[in-house]
C-alpha cells in the first residue's frame, strides 16, 4: 500500500508537467497557424508591394511560392535543430528556435518594398519566411 501511495505522489507532478508541455505546444502551433492565416489574407497586398510584375498572376504565384517556402523549410529545420538539440540540449535548441523566429519576423517587418530596393525586398521576405 505504501508503494502505491508513493507512486501516486510522483505521478501528479509528472502529469502537471505533461499538461504544461501540451499547452505550450498548442499555443505555439496556434501562433504558427495564425502566421499562415495572416499571410494568406495579405497575399494580394504582398504581391503588389514585393513582387510587381507585368502579370498579376505572376505576382500572386511568386507570393504563393514564398508562402510555400515556409512549409518546405519546416521539416528541414526540424531535422537540423533536432540534431542540435541532441548535442546541446532542449533548452539551448529552444532558445535558438526563438532567436531564429524573432529574426525572421524582424526581417518581414523591416523589409522595404520592391520599389525601394528592388530585388532585395523580395529576397528579404523569402529569407524571413
Amino acid at each position: 500500500m505504501a508503494t502505491i501511495a508513493n507512486s501516486t505522489k510522483t505521478a501528479r507532478p509528472e502529469r502537471a508537467l505533461n499538461r504544461r508541455v501540451v499547452a505550450a505546444a498548442v499555443i505555439g502551433n496556434a501562433l504558427e497557424w495564425y502566421d499562415f492565416t495572416v499571410f494568406s489574407f495579405m497575399v494580394v497586398v504582398i504581391a503588389e508591394l514585393f513582387f510587381p510584375t507585368s502579370s498579376e498572376y505572376s505576382s500572386l504565384l511568386l507570393t504563393t511560392a514564398t508562402f510555400g517556402v515556409a512549409f518546405f523549410m519546416r521539416p528541414i529545420g526540424g531535422i537540423v535543430l533536432g540534431l542540435y538539440a541532441d548535442r546541446a540540449g532542449r533548452k539551448a535548441a529552444l532558445s535558438l528556435v526563438i532567436l531564429l523566429m524573432t529574426a525572421g519576423i524582424f526581417l518581414l517587418a523591416v523589409a522595404p518594398p520592391y520599389a525601394a530596393i528592388g530585388i532585395g525586398g523580395p529576397l528579404l521576405i523569402v529569407f524571413g519566411r
